[in-house]
Formats: C-alpha cells, sequence, structure tokens
C-alpha cells in the first residue's frame, strides 16, 4: 500500500456520515415521522457542508492550493469531482424516499400536500383569501430587465423563478424573468380546510403564490414558476494581523458573509435551459456547481408535518431525562458534590442537574464568583439567566463567549451584551484561536476557606442541545482539577501568551497545569504519549487496548500513532460518529484496529479516551476530536476520571453498550465503505440508545418534563432541594416526582 492510500479523505468520508443519517429515513423499523425528521437532517447537513467545506474547497482551488487538513493528500479538484457525484447519489435517494414513501404514506393517513388545481371552489376562494390578507403585503417580485439589474438572491433563501411572455423583446434578448423570495416568516405547508372528516390537507407556499403571479408582475403574462435556492460561501477567515476590536471584526464578518459568491445552486429540474443558462452566467457559476432537483426544494421546511399527526407508532416513543440517582437527597448540589465526583450522562439524564448547580450557585450567598465558557447556548437559555442573576446579586461573574461558533455568532454578540449590561465580565478570548472547552468554574467559601467546584463537559452549555445530543459532564472538588481550570481562566482572560509575539513556550504553559492536558499547548502530545505507553505495556502484558469515542478523527500524527500500536500488537477499538481518515482492517497496519460509527436517535457528541494502561485504567473526558483543528486551534480541555465508581461506568457502561450496538451501528471497512453491523444469528438486536434509556428508567429519578424543569421558576427558593423521595400533594412537584412526566414506564 501506497503512504497516501493509508488515510481516507477528510470531506469524502464526512459525506458518508451523511449518508448514513440519510439511512436512517430509508431504515424499516424507523417511524415515519422521524424519517422525515432524518431527511430534513440531512438536508440542513448538507447546507452546511457546502457553505462551510466545498467553499473552502473551491476557495483552494480557485487559488492553487491542495487540501491541508486532510493526511490522504487527493488533489482539490478531484475531492470536488467526488463531493458531486456522491451527493447526485445521495439526493436521488432521499427524494426518492420523500416521494415515493414518506408522502404517499402520510397521505394513507389523511395528510397530504394538495395542488392548487385540486381544490374546490370554495376552497380556492379560502386559500385566495388568506393570501390577499396574510402573503401578498409581504411579497416583492424582483425583475430583472434593461431597467433593473440582476437582483441579489439571498443565502438559503427559497425562491420562485418567473418566466414572462412580453409584449415585446427587449434589447439584451434576454429571456423575460423575475424572482419572487417566498417568505421565510409565513409558514411554508398552508392548510387547507378539508371536506373528510380526519383528513389534513396541506397546499405549498410557492404554490399558492405560484398561483397568484399575475398580481405581482402586471401587465405581462406569467408563463411558469420554478423554484430555486441559492447556497453562499459562509467561511471566513479574520486577517488576525488587521483586527483591532475582536467583536466588531465578528460583526462585519457577519454581515459581509451572506453577500459572498455563490457555492451551489438547486434548482427545479423543469427549468428551460435558456433561464438556466441565464442564471449560471449571473451567478458566476459552473456546470458542477448546479443541482436539478425534484420538489419541493428544501424538505425541513416540511417538517409541521412532524406535529401534524400525534400516533404513536409515527414517532419515537417518548423519553423524559432522568437524575442521577445521587440527587435523590434532601441536600443541595455543593453538599452533594463534596462528598463525591457525580458524572451525567445526557440526554438519558437530565442537563437540569447543570443548571441547578448554576442557579444554586447564583442565589447561594456563600458563593463569590462564577466563571464559564459559552460556545452555543440556547436560544432561551437557564445558563444565561443564571449568570445575569449572580452578577445581579453582587458575585463576580466572567464569561468567556466565543465569538466565532459559526453559525451561532450572531446568537452569541446578543448573550455577550446581556452580560455586559448585567455586570458580568464578558471576553471574547483570542483571534486566532477559537475557546471550544467547555468549564464552569464556581468558588464557594466554606468554613473560612474557598472551595472551588468546578463542571467540565464533552457538549455546550445548551439547554435544547442536551437533550438531543449524547454528551458527558463531571462535577468535582478535586483541588487540582479546580487549580487547572482557574488557571485556563486566567489564561484566556489574560494577556495573549498562546498566539503571537508573546507567546510562552509549550514546556511553560504545561508546567501550570497538573492534571488537565490543554489544546493547543500539550493536549496532541499527551495523547501521543499515552499511546506509545500503551505499546510499552503491552510489550510488557500482551494485553494492550486502547479504545476511544469521538467525532471525527482526522490528525495524521495520532493515525500515525494508532498505526503504530496496531503493528506492536495493542487492540483498539475506535467509535467515530463522522469523518475518520483512518483505514481500519489493513494487514501489516491497522489489522488490529476496528471502527464502528453509531447514527441513531440522539446525536452522538462525547468525547472519551480509554487506555488499558496495564491495569491502571486511564479515562478522560474532552472536549476536543482529534483533529488538527481541534489540537492547534481551539482552546480544548481533556480531564482524567478518576473516581474509581465512575470510570468503571465510563468503561463497562458507557463504552461497552455503544460497542455491542448491533441496531445502529455501522462497520468502517478496509476499503473505506461503511456497512451495517447486525446481530449474530438467532440474537435479537441490540439497540445501544434504547439500552441507555431502559438503564435511566431503571436507576434514575423520574422527573417533571425536561422543558418545564428547565425553566427554573423564578421563585423557586435558592437551595431547595432538586430532588424527593416524595413530595407533598400541596407542593409544587419537585423533581424527583413522577407526576407528568411526559414518559411511559
Amino acid at each position: 500500500m501506497q503512504p497516501l492510500d493509508m488515510y481516507l479523505n477528510k470531506e469524502l468520508s464526512w459525506l458518508e456520515f451523511n449518508a448514513r443519517v440519510l439511512d436512517e429515513a430509508l431504515t424499516a423499523g424507523t417511524p415515519l415521522l422521524e424519517r422525515l425528521k432524518f431527511l430534513s437532517i440531512f438536508t440542513t447537513n448538507l447546507d452546511e457542508f457546502f457553505m462551510v467545506r466545498v467553499a473552502g474547497l473551491k476557495k483552494m482551488a480557485q487559488e492553487g492550493f491542495r487540501i491541508t487538513d486532510s493526511p490522504d493528500g487527493m488533489a482539490t479538484g478531484h475531492v470536488l469531482h467526488q463531493i458531486r457525484q456522491r451527493t447526485l447519489q445521495l439526493h436521488a435517494t432521499q427524494y426518492d424516499c420523500l416521494n415515493h414513501l414518506v408522502l404517499p404514506r402520510l397521505q394513507e393517513l389523511g395528510v397530504k400536500i394538495v395542488k392548487m388545481e385540486e381544490l374546490s371552489t370554495e376552497q380556492k376562494a379560502a386559500a385566495d383569501q388568506y393570501f390577499e390578507a396574510e402573503i401578498s403585503p409581504v411579497l416583492t417580485p424582483l425583475a430583472f430587465d434593461p431597467a433593473h439589474p440582476f437582483p441579489f438572491l439571498s443565502n438559503r433563501s427559497l425562491y420562485l423563478t418567473v418566466r414572462t411572455r412580453e409584449s415585446g423583446i427587449n434589447e439584451a434578448n434576454l429571456p423575460g424573468i423575475g424572482f419572487v423570495e417566498i417568505p421565510p416568516i409565513v409558514p411554508r405547508l398552508i392548510p387547507i380546510k378539508s371536506n373528510k372528516a380526519g383528513d389534513l390537507s396541506f397546499v405549498l407556499l410557492e404554490d399558492l403564490i405560484a398561483h397568484h403571479l399575475h398580481s405581482l408582475f402586471f401587465g405581462f403574462e406569467v408563463e411558469a414558476s420554478f423554484t430555486m435556492r441559492v447556497i453562499r460561501n459562509l467561511d471566513y477567515n479574520l486577517l488576525e494581523n488587521k483586527v483591532v476590536d475582536l467583536l466588531k471584526s465578528i460583526q462585519k464578518e457577519v454581515a459581509n458573509r451572506d453577500h459572498q459568491e455563490v457555492v451551489r445552486l438547486e434548482v427545479d429540474r423543469e427549468l428551460p435551459p435558456a433561464v438556466l443558462a441565464l442564471l449560471k452566467e449571473r451567478l458566476s457559476l459552473t456546470d458542477d456547481d448546479i443541482y436539478l432537483l425534484p420538489n419541493p426544494l428544501f424538505i425541513p421546511a416540511l417538517m409541521p408535518l412532524y406535529a401534524a399527526l400525534t400516533g404513536e407508532e409515527l414517532h419515537d416513543a417518548p423519553f423524559n431525562p432522568r437524575l442521577p440517582p445521587a440527587l435523590a437527597t434532601t441536600e443541595d448540589m455543593f453538599s452533594v458534590i463534596a462528598k463525591k465526583d457525580l458524572m451525567v450522562h445526557h440526554p438519558y439524564e437530565s442537563f437540569y442537574a447543570v443548571t441547578e448547580f448554576l442557579h444554586l450557585a447564583a442565589h447561594d450567598p456563600n458563593v463569590l464568583a462564577i466563571k464559564q465558557t459559552l460556545y452555543r447556548t440556547a436560544g432561551d437559555s437557564p445558563i444565561i439567566e443564571a449568570l445575569i442573576a449572580a452578577a445581579e446579586n453582587g458575585k463576580q461573574v466572567t464569561a468567556v463567549v466565543e465569538l466565532k461558533a459559526r453559525f451561532d455568532e450572531k446568537n452569541n454578540i446578543i448573550w455577550a451584551r446581556r452580560l455586559e449590561r448585567a455586570g458580568a465580565n464578558v471576553v471574547f478570548g483570542f483571534v486566532g484561536l477559537k475557546t471550544h472547552c467547555k468549564a464552569t468554574l464556581v468558588v464557594r467559601r466554606e468554613k473560612n476557606q474557598l472551595i472551588r467546584y468546578v463542571h467540565l463537559s464533552t457538549g455546550n452549555y445548551n439547554s435544547n442541545t442536551a437533550k438531543l445530543y449524547t454528551d458527558l459532564g463531571l462535577f468535582t472538588v478535586d483541588d487540582a482539577i479546580g487549580r487547572d481550570v482557574a488557571t485556563i481562566f486566567n489564561l484566556i482572560t489574560g494577556f495573549d501568551v498562546l498566539t503571537g509575539t508573546n507567546r510562552l513556550s509549550e514546556d511553560a504553559i504545561s508546567a501550570q497545569f497538573t492534571k488537565l492536558a490543554i489544546a493547543p499547548v500539550n493536549l496532541r502530545r499527551n495523547i501521543l504519549k499515552l499511546i506509545d505507553e500503551e505499546i510499552t505495556y503491552h510489550k510488557a502484558s500482551g494485553n494492550g487496548f486502547i479504545m476511544a469515542k469521538m467525532n471525527a478523527l482526522v490528525d495524521k500524527d495520532i493515525i500515525d500513532a494508532l498505526y503504530r500500536a496496531s503493528q506492536a500488537g495493542v487492540k483498539i477499538q475506535l467509535i467515530v460518529r463522522g469523518t475518520c481518515c483512518l483505514r481500519p482492517g489493513v494487514a501489516g497496519i491497522s489489522h488490529n484496529i476496528s471502527v464502528i460509527s453509531i447514527v441513531d436517535r440522539f446525536l452522538e457528541h462525547s468525547r472519551i479516551y480509554y487506555f488499558h494502561a496495564g491495569g491502571e485504567h486511564r479515562v478522560y473526558l474532552a472536549s476536543a476530536d482529534w483533529m488538527p483543528r481541534n489540537m492547534d486551534r481551539r482552546i480544548e480541555i481533556a480531564f482524567p476520571v478518576e473516581n474509581k465508581d465512575i470510570k468503571a461506568r465510563l468503561i463497562n457502561e458507557v463504552l461497552k453498550t455503544t460497542w455491542d450496538d448491533t441496531a445502529k451501528a455501522w462497520q468502517l471497512n478496509a476499503d473505506g465503505k461503511y456497512e451495517r453491523r447486525r446481530p449474530a444469528p438467532g440474537q435479537e438486536p441490540m439497540r445501544s440508545q434504547m439500552k441507555f434509556i431502559a438503564l435511566a428508567r431503571k436507576g434514575g429519578i423520574q422527573s417533571i418534563p425536561y422543558d418545564i424543569a428547565i425553566k427554573h421558576n423564578p421563585m423557586r427558593q435558592a437551595g431547595r432541594p432538586i430532588a424527593r423521595k416524595k413530595a407533598k400533594k400541596q407542593e409544587r412537584p419537585s423533581l424527583g416526582d413522577s407526576r407528568n412526566n411526559g414518559d411511559k414506564p
């Protein structure tokens, strides 16, 4: 095997992950409306992929650069060609599933999308009335003719491309065309009153608008209209040496980027060639940038259908997160954590434990300071509310807000301003590094000394994604970890010693930390050291073993180290949800390495590194995947798990259960292709996420519905226990109460 054949391409590997997402929509056991959900996720994933990754590749190709962060070395032009070919295949599968499976089955259940011409006279009159009252006032016809330049088409917006029959011939001899943006503020699905009981009928918004185009382009006869949408380059790179104010620079980039070049054009495949040629010329596109698709374009806009039917067989069974058993006490969280480290496994165990920790700290008179990193937060964030309350209560609050969290820049700027107004210290990190670690530090006075309470996590402080993503969080009062976390905050909020002219050596910075590994300082180096030590342990005892779970594996140095470990005889099991550039199962190179990917109801997001270490069993949780960007261009944390019970749970429950999945796991083969795992003959499939739900139900504490619990009633007395074995009838249900929990036993 040639050296370049040892690695899989990063971008093509990601596309195969999205193919696995799409496959969930095709799987027979997936409930009907969950199929629609996966079709929608596939589209939103692909949009982001083109806006960032493909846009970056196109820029590299235009400027003559080769790919730098994929270890395979494939030429950029060839990668772009492969992306297009695979994307065309996946789109064909996606629309075949939507138009020949999902929508027909919904129609059998009485939920259907109808054309305007299918409506009765009474229904058309009602639709016309709705158009005049709710839609027409917000529409703007955009003509392209000698008097009007070609209009700007907004990123990801859906448009009707309108062809008219003109009364004369224009001087430029161009087709008479115009555009109408389908307003995103109006529901895409317009309900139509049905004459049949139980039926739910909808008209697509673009169909209703198309029916009334004559009222927008009056004086011209409309021949036809076709849907289209553009995807623009949303990748940006700040010119670091020119940045004076990071906040203003990010605000400027966010304001400007929607006007960047188009990298993908989706059009109705019935669009006439002459009109398509005009779009291609005006948008500066090549044939490879154009995707001719069936209708309806932009499948995520159909997600209101997800709530149109409530039959149990159409959705995944409901599940309400539990609270960890350690919280079944009348003591507050500080007392619980002080006795023993506490791990929370989301979404099976409720994120409420995290928000309770912060709200308790915000109102506790003994708490002096709270410091927290914020990468992505929820739109209605109980985390932000807790920090604001803490600042208003006179505590020293520091929030490290990452302005460069892609697609969340605007939200994070808004949160930063709110926190500043409340009196919090808001820090934006560094220009050249993203602050991606997830850390909270609470300083509390107890018996005339200051105690550091710490929460570290593999996932964001986001109450919305916490019920959809699998993540792990650790609460601890370990003094060494507390000091390390305090040092991280000082590192971030102080002068920049990580980049630029004032940069300190890695050894000088590493010497400040006792237990935590930090990127971009020593995280890669520590991982490589752990792998090399596992090789040494294996040579001594013959039982070398590495197991790791992450979202992506791209870093060449780490892949090469894993190859060395494999060649030395170390058994390696990797759970990599998305991109994986390591090629497993190659004789003489990676024959001791196995790789699986889990795609299921919840997005696998936790990062766990486990090394057998001759029976010492070293386990780390981390915010970082094994990618160059995490190792070199982000501030990340990997933290050790030292509590024996938690360590055993991570190894024997979390990792082992995930690895043993035979229902939603995909095996990566040496040829770079994935195939579904199947149970052994005579055995039932084991679905790891369902097993985790069962474990949570069996051992956790039932709670009130998550969306209610997470809001934190502002009237709730600070320090009130969050769980009780029994609740008095006259009280508001506590989180230990099983009433109205929105779940099945």
